[in-house]
């Protein structure tokens, strides 16, 4: 019963990058491709038919939130993610690996996907003092131990619980769950975490393909297992995990796809996705968790990177500042109380055709609440279409001069 297809049309000369299709149960998606992430099964600020509109093809659900709340069996009840939250087309689920980094050794510092090597004040190993700075997570060999920061009820994590609540919520693609690390770890336990993440990938396989023959049995579509590489900045680690992801199966079945995962640093990040997936098969999809940004989007398709995901569209929309083909502006500048202009004159959003500056400034401004859905709307057409564009470049031969052209007009200053 599972329909999944994945297929290459067309690859850049000299590059890992292509642009493709993915099949999926509920529609297909066209690689390379960005995910509007749903954290709660909503786009923050978003209606389904807006997410649509903005070109959108797959919305990225958040296990560990929609597990706390409003509970996975509830997700299931509803007839799984897209059903309960009204999306008719593609969806995913992460494991909740990221979430678990960032209530354990991210907690209370200001380290996420990307980070600055060079910042002195990560450079100090976090992992082996004796501080008590708080955590809310705690990770064991089996599994990840922590409190709800809903309402501090104790909770754990196994990679079959994951697997298990992943498949409740009922995505088309899901995730093995994973221990991310910060880029500033030391080798040692970057090397402990890896182990530990290729022994629950195992076990994600395990459990994840019992309960798909489980769905079979009873009718229902399948659900694809990526698997997620880990190993921080080291080169060495990346691509033993790269090729331990890759060649892992169990009963003969091994991962249909692939994430990137990691909190990266912005100096090397480019490498990093280079070693795995120049070892990963080229005939299954790769996935970059989490990452947004325009030069970064640039960066990992050309290394092979078919699917993205990231928070930033709709949280920088929520706080005025909004993504233009010039760079990123803040429309709470008191230049644009006045400026009766379109955020962007050539784009084909909802809030440019109906809104400008100015007014888009005023909500601002008076807090209302249609100012962040109006601004998120932009952000999300401009990535989503960023990806689309990119796509149509390798596609049509033009991707180094559409880069180019991009990028120097670009300014994320």
């Amino acid at each position: 019963m599972s329909k999944f297809k994945f297929k290459i049309e067309k690859k850049l000369d000299g590059l890992l990058g292509r642009a493709g299709t993915y099949e999926t149960p509920h529609g297909v998606i066209n690689t390379p491709a960005f995910a509007a992430v749903g954290t709660k099964a909503t786009v923050k600020s978003l209606n389904p038919d807006q997410i649509k509109e903005t070109g959108t093809e797959v919305v990225l659900g958040n296990t560990y939130h929609l597990y706390l709340q409003p509970g996975d069996e509830v997700v299931k009840k509803a007839g799984g993610l897209g059903k309960f939250m009204n999306w008719q087309g593609p969806t995913m689920t992460d494991s909740g690996g990221f979430q678990v980094f960032s209530l354990g050794a991210a907690y209370g510092k200001e380290i996420s996907k990307i980070v600055k090597i060079t910042d002195p004040s990560l450079m100090i190993p976090e992992r082996f003092d004796d501080s008590d700075a708080p955590r809310l997570a705690t990770i064991g060999n089996d599994g990840v131990s922590f409190k709800s920061h809903l309402d501090g009820s104790l909770h754990y994590i196994t990679p079959e619980k994951s697997i298990e609540i992943q498949h409740n919520l009922g995505a088309d693609i899901i995730f093995a769950f994973d221990e991310c690390t910060s880029p500033t770890e030391d080798l040692r336990y970057q090397e402990e975490a890896l182990n530990r993440t290729h022994r629950w990938a195992e076990r994600c396989l395990k459990k994840h393909l019992e309960l798909n023959a489980l769905r079979q049995a009873q009718g229902k579509q399948g659900i694809a297992l990526f698997g997620i590489v880990q190993g921080g900045r080291d080169e060495q680690l990346r691509k033993i995990s790269a090729k331990a992801i890759a060649e892992m199966q169990m009963d003969g079945e091994g991962f249909p796809g692939f994430g990137i995962g990691g909190s990266f640093a912005k100096e090397d990040m480019s490498t990093a996705v280079k070693w795995v997936n120049e070892i990963l098969p080229e005939e299954k999809p790769r996935h970059l968790l989490g990452i947004g940004e325009p030069e970064d989007l640039f960066m990992g398709i050309e290394n092979g990177v078919d699917f993205f995901d990231c928070v930033l569209p709709t949280r920088l929309g929520r706080t005025g500042t909004i993504f233009t083909s010039a760079g990123k502006i803040n429309i709470e500048n008191a230049k644009y109380r006045e400026d009766f202009t379109p955020i962007e004159e050539d784009c084909g959003c909802y809030s440019c055709n109906g809104y400008t500056k100015a007014y888009i400034a005023h909500l601002f401004h008076g807090k209302e609440m249609l100012a962040g859905t109006l601004a998120s709307i932009h952000n999300l057409y401009f990535i989503v279409n960023l990806v689309k564009n990119i796509r149509n470049s390798i596609l049509d031969g033009t991707f180094h001069k559409y880069k180019e052209d991009f990028l120097k007009k670009y300014n994320t200053k």
